[in-house]
């Protein structure tokens, strides 16, 4: 399975396009194609969506999480940076 993945152009978050053409940061939201030549239209209509988003792309799901070759990435633009909390406020020292 597949489906359509951004960035949201306000604030940078990954969103998730839907069967209705509205943008989420819910991947269980996600409308599902089975292929690319089926995800084809919806593509098409997400890459002119340029007051929404920036760089929209299919990514391969394995199940309700990224998988596919590019899993490890795409499964960190899900949950965020790997470096915890710790720098999160290092520069308001």
């Amino acid at each position: 399975m597949r489906a359509i993945t951004a960035n949201r152009l306000t604030d940078g978050h990954v969103v998730y396009r839907r069967a209705d053409g509205i943008w989420t940061p819910s991947l269980i939201e996600a409308e599902r194609f089975g292929d690319e030549k089926a995800a084809e239209p919806a593509l098409n209509a997400a890459l002119r969506d340029i007051l929404t988003v920036v760089a929209p792309y299919l990514i391969e799901l394995d199940g309700e999480q990224p998988g596919g070759r590019k899993h490890v990435r795409e499964a960190i633009r899900l949950k965020g940076p790997t470096t915890g909390t710790s720098l999160l406020y290092a520069g308001e020292r």
